[in-house]
């Protein structure tokens, strides 16, 4: 990569990284203008458009970011069960730990989950898509279930979880642990069911 390109592509990480720093519980990514982002990047507002047409493809970009990270952390998460361990203590660990230390991201993924634009919701319904259809793949690999019951178990994995990570967003540690342990006993009696239902 030229020095031409890696100074495009520092901008760029410097206006999703501005994008991202002025997110909060009380500011979402809708309210964010094209002059604050600039600003707070150190560049130009006539200089954002060399890198993202608008402000919404900047939006889609965080969405496609922060899925891919979180889905990057489960994976890790997954390989650490192989070397032993309870898959659902290290997945709801690692997901609550990806919550805590990415709240900004995280919110912006529940709240243009139903926000007003199509293309948003579109892309963050993927984004949860891909992780239904990893664990999928996980389940029928390790439990031998058979595709549709690992459809239907991970969706109702990830529904829990995600909605569990909303919930952890106001929660101070303590009761942020506890909500964990809950999620996990939730898990497992799905997980149980599951079984019991494969033996069927």
């Amino acid at each position: 990569m030229g020095i031409r390109a890696q100074q495009k592509e520092k901008t760029r990480r410097a206006l999703i990284d501005a994008a991202l720093n002025q997110l909060s519980s009380e500011r979402s990514f809708s309210s964010l203008s094209l002059r604050e982002v600039s600003r707070e990047a150190g560049i130009a507002p006539t200089s954002f458009y060399r890198h993202f047409k608008d402000m919404d493809e900047l939006g889609l970009t965080l969405v496609d970011e922060g899925g891919l990270t979180l889905r990057q952390l489960m994976r890790q998460a997954r390989k650490r069960i192989a070397d032993g361990g309870s898959i659902i203590r290290i997945s709801v660990n690692t997901f609550m730990e990806f919550v805590e230390n990415n709240s900004n991201v995280f919110r912006l993924l529940l709240r243009e989950r139903s926000g007003t634009s199509a293309a948003f919701r579109s892309a963050v319904a993927r984004e949860i898509h891909h992780f239904v259809a990893e664990l999928t793949d996980y389940l029928m690999a390790d439990n031998a279930l058979a595709y549709e019951d690992a459809y239907v178990q991970a969706e109702a994995m990830v529904t829990i979880v995600f909605n569990a990570g909303a919930e952890a967003l106001d929660l101070n540690q303590e009761k942020r642990v506890a909500l964990s342990e809950r999620v996990m006993q939730q898990l497992r009696l799905i997980a149980k069911g599951a079984a019991n239902h494969n033996k069927t």
